[in-house]
């Protein structure tokens, strides 16, 4: 299910059958994808980079996400809320203290019932189920 920080219906949601465009359409917005499991990984790749996205970069842990972001300097972060050392909610607000921070989306197995209040709390522009992960959720909450 997506879950914006104002709302995907307004801006078009897949839910809506509207297909979802960014301002920059001579550039893909480009992704690094935080996950722990590299079967996610790999899917979440394939399934946006045919939808338009361009993924840069990839990371298995918060740490790692960190030194991605700074490095690579994404558009976008796709955020796994349980990573194994820094969680999700931890990372995207170190990000968003940075300078110029990416859009932050959290991404997790759990319903968003499970994260509502933590959500609420959250500089992430939003939250999709893994099982819901699609360009235009994705493009929804960050374009």
């Amino acid at each position: 299910m997506l879950h914006g920080l104002r709302s995907a219906k307004a801006r078009g949601s897949p839910d809506a059958g509207v297909v979802i465009t960014c301002d920059d359409l001579w550039v893909n917005p480009t992704v690094v994808i935080v996950d722990d499991h590299p079967g996610f990984r790999s899917q979440a790749r394939a399934l946006l980079e045919a939808e338009g996205f361009d993924v840069v970069g990839e990371a298995d842990d918060g740490v790692s996400a960190l030194a991605a972001v700074n490095r690579l300097r994404p558009r976008v972060v796709l955020l796994d809320i349980q990573l194994p050392d820094i969680d999700g909610f931890e990372v995207a607000e170190r990000l968003a203290r940075a300078g110029d921070p990416p859009a932050v989306v959290l991404v997790s197995t759990r319903g968003v019932s499970a994260y509502r209040r933590r959500l609420a709390r959250s500089p992430a522009r939003g939250f999709i189920s893994k099982s819901e992960l699609s360009g235009n959720a994705l493009a929804a909450l960050v374009c």
